[in-house]
């Protein structure tokens, strides 16, 4: 049908095909370059926390934190993800989240395993 007005004549009736991909999106730099900036801040400051020297639990919650936080920039915005229906961000994100969920669940449940091996294996 691209070529109607050609076979009618050029009529009342003519019937055109509408244009593809006259409109396309382009996110502006700006945003991209924010968050260039804030993935260089955050990188920055998970070394600053290895190199001054913290320790412990406090250090791999900050690493953790900052990872988490680079994480979801670069999935939201490289990946696009932020542009998405919310069912695709959903379907992306939920299942992650749940692995984690399951990890803490197990985790727990080792400990209590651990804790009850030692009080009724150990001599004592």
């Amino acid at each position: 049908m691209e070529n109607t007005q050609a076979q009618t004549g050029g009529g009342a009736g003519t019937v055109t095909a509408p244009a593809a991909h006259d409109e396309v999106q382009h996110h502006p730099l700006k945003v991209y370059f924010t968050v260039w900036i804030w993935l260089f801040i955050l990188s920055a400051a998970s070394y600053y926390v290895d190199y001054s020297g913290v320790q412990g639990y406090l250090r791999w919650t900050l690493i953790l934190i900052f990872m988490m936080l680079k994480a979801g920039l670069i999935v939201a915005i490289f990946m696009h993800i932020a542009w998405e229906r919310l069912a695709l961000t959903y379907a992306i994100i939920l299942p992650p989240i749940a692995i984690l969920a399951f990890v803490a669940i197990m985790a727990i449940e080792s400990n209590y395993t651990l804790f009850t091996r030692l009080l009724y294996f150990t001599n004592g």
